[in-house]
């Protein structure tokens, strides 16, 4: 049982997880197919950092990418990035690949793409690679309470 399970079941909330098998870099595009869902609906988890090293969390839909130009101007700083793998891991206590937004070893502010809310199913990892939880947009943003952000750009060729 993950950290992410252990909180969302003392959250009191239900959930469907599903196992595939992980790829490494396979990314949201491998997960969906093996789900038989489309990618919009696979949430991913990214762990980055403003030009001060603080972390935060950033949900995205799996078909788009984070616009950091964009995400750091919204957020009224000078830059964000992706953390590296390492600290990607000490902040959430999860291998990347298998980073889920539920009970993260640091607290780290929450900011979701704004139209995550409104789907009525997503697929979000649940703290280990392979391993997906099934939730209503509605469920993630009252349980997380994201800041919404408009960030979200088409992925680069």
């Amino acid at each position: 049982m993950t950290p992410a399970v252990r909180w969302l079941r003392a959250q009191g909330v239900e959930f469907p997880g599903h196992l595939y098998a992980y790829q490494e870099r396979g990314g949201t595009a491998v997960s969906a197919a093996a789900l038989g869902v489309d990618e919009h609906i696979v949430i991913k988890t990214l762990v980055m950092q403003d030009d001060t090293g603080a972390g935060l969390i950033v949900l995205m839909h799996g078909d788009r990418e984070v616009g950091v130009r964009q995400l750091a101007r919204q957020l009224q700083r000078r830059a964000i990035e992706p953390c590296r793998p390492g600290q990607a891991e000490r902040l959430t206590g999860y291998q990347v690949g298998g980073t889920s937004p539920f009970g993260p070893r640091t607290p780290l502010p929450v900011f979701a793409e704004a139209s995550i809310e409104a789907l009525p199913r997503l697929f979000i990892n649940g703290g280990k690679r392979g391993y997906l939880l099934e939730m209503r947009g509605a469920d993630l943003w009252r349980l997380l309470r994201p800041t919404p952000v408009a960030a979200a750009v088409a992925p680069s060729e």
